[in-house]
């Protein structure tokens, strides 16, 4: 059978993403702060967009509007003298882009150059990480080459708060020299644990824990050898507790002791508070045992935090709710944000004829990409306020009274109110934050599932995780609620909820079981 080439017509149906649907969709879910630096690299890049200053003075002001007047020429300018009419042409951005047409070029002030001062922001410095802290350290240590490259292998692997959780064998395959033996990274890893902060490169708690308490244990040991050769060379008597400080020196070593052992054999019990089991297998009195918890309790469970510092995270609502007389109105903050139009200049380049080809179609394109961002901008706003509008109109009660106050509310709801898509307003209320009479929220926070609360009505959730948070804040610490017993007062009140709701919500919260939030005596 031979085969042969055909041609087959077939009609099909795809939807496919134009490069400004995408924009558009990108700069809806872009907060106030994402979209001031979008559109300064807009700026930067796309000469026809340019912001307006305030204050600024154009040519056309200082001479008499002149510029205006031979705008105004041109454009009555008839098209029979174009030898090929252009669409582009077509577009009245006089009457859609008017407060954005630039009428002339801008004077920055009595002299036309204007000099670049360095920033100052080019002068500070990088913060410092776990890592830069560690090699700093290793710099300064006289290592063997091999010893200090397995050494480099171990900090490129440690974990953010310091812990190193991948086995030998991984360290090897990320060793490009071949030289990371089990023997060479146990001694490496042994450098890492000697450096500060104290209990980095340990594998677990456990052992992150540990580390530190016999580091101090050294120190304490060191300082009672130091205290008694000198009690020996001045001929102090030991026995003169109030100048010698070898009694609190032997105390705080025997609570180190204890603590290690904690750690060490009873750490399961440290985290259940059972006080009296471990009075028991440490066969040591009550205020001992809570000695050594308390010198536990001291220490960091996550040394690496303390350089590994994140960047404060900067919050500035993107809309506000005011009450204006007896109504909410949705507020734009729009304050910083840089106001864009276009400019005129390019324009008229593109109806000069002696502008090559090649200039015209690239302004052209900018055009487009320029008038494309600004109505992706005017729609976002449009969406965001028309959403917000709804919030307010469904939370009034919140706005008034609070949390308590506050009623369910779904996505979906809000999207056949306003009729747009549901994935539309998911984007509209990313990452953005509306300033309230009841201080500041996200604006998803507004968007909550509700159980059956008292009198047939809707519990939002973030009302039943905080009636869950009070009666565990309330409980007996010795007797605590089960999430059955929860479960059970919060349907006296009227909220049908389950145990398994509340073990949910519960550990949504970060809040310990029962088991470990009960206090043994």
């Amino acid at each position: 059978m031979l085969l042969q080439p055909k041609l087959n017509l077939r009609v099909s149906q795809r939807q496919v993403l134009t490069p400004g649907l995408v924009q558009m969709v990108s700069v809806l879910a872009l907060n106030k702060l994402e979209l001031k630096e979008m559109i300064n690299a807009e700026v930067v890049e796309n000469p026809v967009l340019e912001e307006i200053e305030e204050n600024a003075q154009t040519y056309e002001e200082q001479a008499g509007r002149e510029g205006d007047r031979e705008l105004s020429a041109e454009q009555q300018q008839t098209e029979t003298e174009r030898v090929e009419k252009d669409p582009f042409d077509e577009i009245d951005m006089g009457e859609y882009f008017q407060e954005y047409l630039d009428p002339g070029f801008r004077v920055a002030g009595p002299s036309f150059e204007d000099v670049d001062a360095p920033s100052f922001e080019n002068f500070l410095s990088k913060p410092s990480t776990l890592s830069d802290h560690l090699m700093w350290q290793i710099g300064s240590m006289s290592l063997r080459p091999e010893l200090r490259a397995a050494t480099e292998v171990i900090i490129g692997n440690l974990e953010e708060n310091g812990y190193l959780l991948v086995s030998d064998e991984e360290l090897a395959s990320h060793d490009t020299r071949g030289i990371a033996t089990p023997e060479l990274l146990a001694e490496a890893r042994a450098v890492i644990q000697s450096l500060d902060p104290t209990g980095v490169g340990a594998a677990d708690l456990r052992e992150c824990l540990l580390l530190q308490v016999q580091a101090g244990l050294r120190e304490v040991e060191a300082a009672i050898v130091r205290a008694r050769r000198h009690t020996l060379q001045t001929g102090e008597d030991e026995s003169a507790q109030d100048l010698s400080p070898l009694p609190a020196l032997e105390a705080r070593r025997v609570q180190l002791k204890l603590a290690c052992r904690i750690i060490v054999d009873h750490l399961l019990l440290l985290q259940k508070r059972d006080l009296r089991e471990l009075m028991r297998l440490l066969a040591s009195h009550a205020d001992a045992v809570t000695s050594a918890i308390e010198c536990i309790r001291q220490l960091d469970p996550r040394p690496g935090l303390r350089y590994n510092v994140s960047e404060t995270r900067l919050i500035e609502p993107d809309v506000a709710f005011v009450k204006r007389g007896d109504d909410w109105t949705v507020v734009m903050n729009e304050e910083d944000l840089p106001a864009l139009r276009l400019n005129s200049g390019y324009r008229k380049m593109m109806r000069q004829k002696e502008t090559e080809r090649e200039v015209k179609e690239y302004v052209k394109e900018r055009y487009r990409s320029a008038i494309q961002l600004l109505r992706n901008i005017e729609q976002r706003k449009n969406t965001i306020v028309r959403t917000c509008e709804c919030i307010v109109r469904r939370q009034g009660d919140f706005l008034e009274r609070g949390v308590d106050a506050m009623r369910p509310m779904m996505i979906k709801e809000v999207a056949e109110e306003i009729g747009v898509h549901p994935s539309t307003v998911s984007r509209a209320v990313a990452n953005k934050y509306v300033h309230t009479p009841q201080g500041v929220y996200e604006l998803r926070f507004f968007f909550a599932e509700g159980v059956n609360g008292p009198e047939g009505g809707d519990l939002p959730l973030p009302l039943l995780k905080k009636k869950v948070r009070k009666l565990i804040d309330d409980e007996d610490p010795r007797k605590p609620l089960t999430d059955d017993a929860l479960a059970a007062e919060l349907q006296r009140q009227g909220i049908q909820v389950t145990r398994r709701t509340v073990a949910k919500y519960r550990e949504d919260m970060n809040i310990p079981s029962t088991h470990q939030r009960r206090q043994r005596q």
